[in-house]
């Protein structure tokens, strides 16, 4: 398996059916059709979405998940869908997905980025405290909300 990740427009369909796919899981796990206290993400307020694609030896590619970066000033931004399909889970989708969205932020000067999760979530609160992300106090719209675990990761500036 070969992962590659890509920026898409917020309308691309790939990115559409990652983000449904995500918004299902979410309803699934915690029994409402819509948890998120806050806004939900638009192209209008998206500075960057990345779909990562299984790619096969003859070129064909599968998206298997997605990410998205919410600028909130100058120097941070949130990270907003993150999203890899259950069956391609532990193989490295995810990080290489974070990584690119680091990598984003990076690029655009940020040094810090910040998220919500829920507390229903441990494969990705897994993945967060892994990747070297800490718990911070719940933040903005998830300031209230007790499902809601919120976190950030202080970014190194680009060298090179």
């Amino acid at each position: 398996m070969t992962i590659v990740v890509r920026a898409v427009p917020w309308a691309d369909p790939d990115g559409e059916a990652m983000r449904t796919a995500q918004q299902t899981e979410i309803s699934e796990r915690y029994g409402v059709p819509d948890s998120e206290p806050g806004p939900k993400p638009t192209a209008a307020d998206i500075t960057v979405f990345l779909v990562a694609y299984d790619v096969d030896d003859a070129g064909g590619s599968v998206p298997v998940g997605c990410g998205g970066l919410r600028t909130l000033d100058g120097s941070h931004g949130e990270i907003k869908r993150m999203y890899v399909v259950p069956e391609r889970r532990g193989t490295g989708v995810s990080t290489a997905l974070l990584a690119a969205l680091e990598g984003e932020a990076r690029g655009r000067g940020w040094d810090r980025l910040v998220l919500e999760t829920g507390d229903r979530q441990p494969d990705a609160i897994r993945l967060y405290e892994r990747e070297g992300y800490t718990r911070i106090p719940n933040f903005g719209y998830y300031a209230d909300s007790e499902l809601s675990l919120c976190y950030e990761k202080k970014l190194a500036p680009l060298t090179g």
